[in-house]
């Protein structure tokens, strides 16, 4: 069931998600996507890691909402400065990597071999962890990450409303989260432990 939350103020916006309205949660992306979006990229200078950068940014803001504080800002300036340490966590990781390959450069050879071992381990994982998602779920981030739609175009392709695309890919990330977690090598992956 969808609302029209078009009319609430940004802080509203952010009390309602502390309580996980995620269709407010919708709402404030719809809102300010954009500008996370820019700021993200002028940081970054990636499109596909702005990208990362402006769901992550969201995903802190779902699990932290009910630490905003009006008295010290709007609700979309916290916002971006969650996406915006989201964009610098990622450079910092991009130049840890980059240091880590030059310090290693005599065994590049050997590096490459472990790289792409790694990345087949790392995407069983992923492609384990879909598995356990909700089927609706699944669906939105498939068609979003392998498929490379927009959630607009998704929510055409299979004639759901955008708002629920929103809702269900948030979600879907959310449970991956936790399955890809640190912890999530050392305990059995169990559905039932994540439905609603």
């Amino acid at each position: 069931m969808s609302r029209d939350l078009a009319h609430l103020s940004e802080e509203a916006l952010v009390a309602l998600t502390a309580r996980g309205d995620e269709t407010a949660l919708a709402e404030l992306y719809d809102r300010f996507c954009a500008p996370a979006f820019a700021l993200a990229r002028r940081v970054l200078r990636d499109d596909n890691l702005a990208e990362d950068a402006v769901q992550e940014g969201f995903l802190d803001l779902w699990r932290g909402a009910g630490r905003y504080l009006p008295e010290r800002g709007r609700a979309s300036s916290w916002l971006l400065m969650l996406v915006h340490r989201r964009a610098v966590d990622l450079v910092r990781r991009s130049e840890r990597r980059r240091t880590d390959v030059l310090d290693d450069v005599p065994d590049a050879v050997g590096d490459s071999v472990e790289e792409i071992g790694w990345l087949r381990l790392e995407r069983e994982r992923v492609q384990a962890a879909l598995k356990v998602l909700p089927d609706a779920e699944r669906e939105s981030i498939e068609l979003a990450y392998y498929g490379g739609f927009s959630q607009s175009e998704i929510a055409e392709r299979i004639g759901q409303p955008l708002g629920t695309i929103k809702s269900r890919t948030f979600s879907g990330l959310r449970r991956l989260r936790v399955l890809l977690g640190d912890d999530a090598m050392e305990r059995e992956w169990d559905p039932s432990s994540f439905t609603n």
